[in-house]
């Protein structure tokens, strides 16, 4: 096999191709390739084409260890996928901390392995890609400012591919407590739009009172919390990771979530008052194939939960596959033989 060949020539007998993190690093794919590739797997999926199990999970029971398993089958691509997540934070800090997590591509049609992959890439595009669609549906008409909290790798990626989505969205606030990270945002941005111009502001609440969309994509130090009185009439919060309190959730005229059930199991921590967590009204895939409305009116609050569907990452991890075997990056692993 050359570098060059297409996935659609490989075989049974191809070996395993192995790409590590530094194997993906720089393969090029832009934010809109990213979107429309997460947009085609939940279309999918809303159709029946697709199948995506419920998650396993194992953790240790002093919290030390935590651990998932994902099965997927995109039937629009012909790809079935496995991907696995292990994190080991018995110190809860970052020195101690151990994450890894990877994907392991198979050709459906000719039943031969693709790729076997580190997700960490993948996931920093999967997830602000899901990010811009929630917002293009649930946004309000003439909506134009958007704020976004947070400045980590979730925080870097979420407006080019916001932009990508939304290009209407002009006017742009980022609030951030870490100088590098804020300068990662402005520089990440600019390397996709370069003719946006994004805001450094001081206050999260005051910006929120005008923005039109709230990304809070901040990690769990952040003393950030925004409440629903905070937020502008009409205004739509996706919480990615960090930085809106449950009131955003209780007081919300309208909540819309990639999955409930993944809400029910990953978002107990905007239960309100009385510890329920609040249903979800709509889901994505059935938004995007207008099954279902995201936003009713355009004076309605809209919360927005984002969590992850196997799918998604199925579909961004063979578009980067495709691009870095064609590149020729990593290496060939006869496992089997």
């Amino acid at each position: 096999m050359t570098n060059e060949e297409p996935l659609s020539t490989r075989d049974r007998a191809t070996p395993l191709r192995v790409l590590s993190r530094s194997d993906l690093a720089d393969v090029p794919i832009a934010p809109a390739d990213v979107v429309r590739a997460v947009e085609d797997a939940y279309l999918a999926f809303a159709a029946g084409d697709s199948d995506n199990p419920r998650k396993l999970s194992v953790a240790n029971p002093d919290g030390w260890s935590v651990a998932y398993a994902m099965l997927g089958r995109d039937g629009r691509r012909r790809v079935v996928a496995m991907k696995t997540s292990y994190k080991f934070d018995p110190g809860h800090d970052r020195s101690t901390k151990r994450y890894y997590t990877t994907i392991t591509l198979y050709d459906d049609t000719t039943g031969a392995p693709i790729a076997m992959m580190d997700c960490a890439r993948v996931g920093a595009l999967r997830t602000p890609a899901v990010s811009a669609l929630l917002v293009r549906e649930t946004m309000r008409r003439g909506a134009e400012s958007v704020l976004l909290i947070g400045t980590g790798t979730q925080g870097r990626n979420a407006l080019p591919h916001l932009l990508a989505a939304t290009p209407q969205l002009r006017k742009l606030m980022v609030y951030g407590t870490h100088s590098e990270g804020l300068a990662a945002v402005h520089r990440q941005l600019a390397e996709h739009d370069p003719h946006a111009v994004l805001e450094t502001v001081s206050d999260p609440r005051a910006a929120a009172a005008v923005a039109d969309v709230v990304l809070a994509t901040a990690g769990p130090g952040t003393e950030v919390a925004l409440e629903s009185a905070d937020l502008a009439p009409g205004s739509t919060v996706v919480l990615v990771g960090y930085g809106l309190a449950p009131s955003t959730l209780v007081e919300a005229d309208r909540v819309v979530a990639t999955s409930a059930q993944q809400m029910q199991l990953t978002g107990t921590d905007m239960a309100g008052p009385d510890g329920t967590l609040r249903g979800v009204d709509a889901e994505l895939p059935q938004i995007l194939s207008r099954r279902a409305v995201a936003r009713q009116s355009d004076d309605q609050r809209i919360f927005v939960y984002n969590s992850g569907l196997v799918l998604t990452d199925i579909a961004v991890a063979h578009a980067l596959a495709e691009r870095a075997i064609a590149e020729g990056h990593g290496t060939e692993v006869p496992l089997w033989d």
